[in-house]
């Protein structure tokens, strides 16, 4: 067990040093710039979770990340036909137990008795609840994902910040250690 977790380590290591984005050209190593060139926009974060504020998805269309609209409408469909079928149950339940309190017995659960009729609107009264805090959820994890991916999106990745494992060799007594190194060049 130990053995497998050293080797995935050892793995690990030595399988990073090639995410690197370098190509060689005729033995010389040209470094991809990986970043754009484009400026900081400060206002691109409150512009897109104001535009995902204002219609959900929005914000995911102003960051270019067209994928997350699918995901937006479909969770937010998903809890609003929750809320719409707790609402037609739970009206079903409640004019049935209305009906039976008036000394009916044609209501369309009549094969239910009264007891059974308070214990289903409780249920279907919860499951509004329930659908109606995952709506609101919903909405704000949009902008909130709005916002946080117009952030991520200038954040700046370039050569002169690396994250890089290394073996050192320890002087004292010629063992390979290994180490991780974080580096910036100015």
């Amino acid at each position: 067990m130990l053995k497998s977790f050293y080797i995935f380590i050892f793995l690990f290591i030595f399988g990073t040093n090639y995410l690197f984005s370098q190509k060689t050209n005729n033995g010389l190593i040209v470094v991809k710039d990986s970043i754009k060139s484009n400026e900081i926009n400060p206002l691109a974060p409150a512009k897109a979770g104001f535009y995902s504020a204002i219609l959900p998805g929005l914000g995911q269309a102003y960051n270019k990340k067209y994928w997350k609209i699918p995901i937006v409408y479909g969770a937010l469909g998903i809890a609003l036909y929750s809320y719409v079928n707790s609402e037609q149950k739970y009206n079903l339940f409640r004019d049935s137990y209305k009906r039976r309190l008036e000394g009916y017995k044609d209501d369309a659960l009549q094969y239910l008795d009264t007891e059974r009729l308070v214990t289903g609107q409780k249920f279907y009264q919860r499951n509004k609840d329930l659908s109606t805090f995952f709506i609101i959820g919903i909405y704000v994890l949009n902008i909130i994902d709005a916002n946080v991916d117009a952030h991520l999106s200038q954040f700046n990745v370039n050569e002169n910040l690396s994250f890089k494992p290394d073996i050192l060799k320890n002087d004292i007594n010629n063992q390979r250690n290994m180490a991780i190194a974080i580096n910036y060049h100015f």
